[in-house]
């Protein structure tokens, strides 16, 4: 129950229900998406388990602990490539060359 309400509004589910609502027949689209979610899910499950014999239990925490923890200080820190749209008008320091 807990991962239904999680996922809930995902994008692959809004895209499913784009597709049923524009098809004249939904079927196609309730297979192919459950299709897919079953593939994802299998690739994961096999990947996963490949992983694991190679990869100590302990690396892996300390990976997804790191790229996690670099996520967040991203998240935290301002995009300098992106500039506040301020009109003129708005602006808190008088343009001294308008008169």
């Amino acid at each position: 129950m807990t991962v239904f309400i999680s996922e809930l509004g995902d994008k692959s589910q809004l895209a499913a229900i784009a597709l049923s609502s524009g098809s004249k027949s939904p079927r196609p689209v309730f297979f192919g998406a459950a299709g897919a979610l079953l593939l994802a899910s299998f690739l994961g499950v096999i990947i996963g388990e490949g992983t694991a014999h190679f990869l100590p239990a302990r690396l892996v925490k300390i990976v997804a602990a790191a790229g996690f923890a670099i996520l967040a200080v991203r998240l935290l820190l301002p995009d300098k490539g992106v500039k506040d749209e301020i009109s003129p008008e708005d602006s808190p320091t008088p343009n001294p060359l308008e008169s």
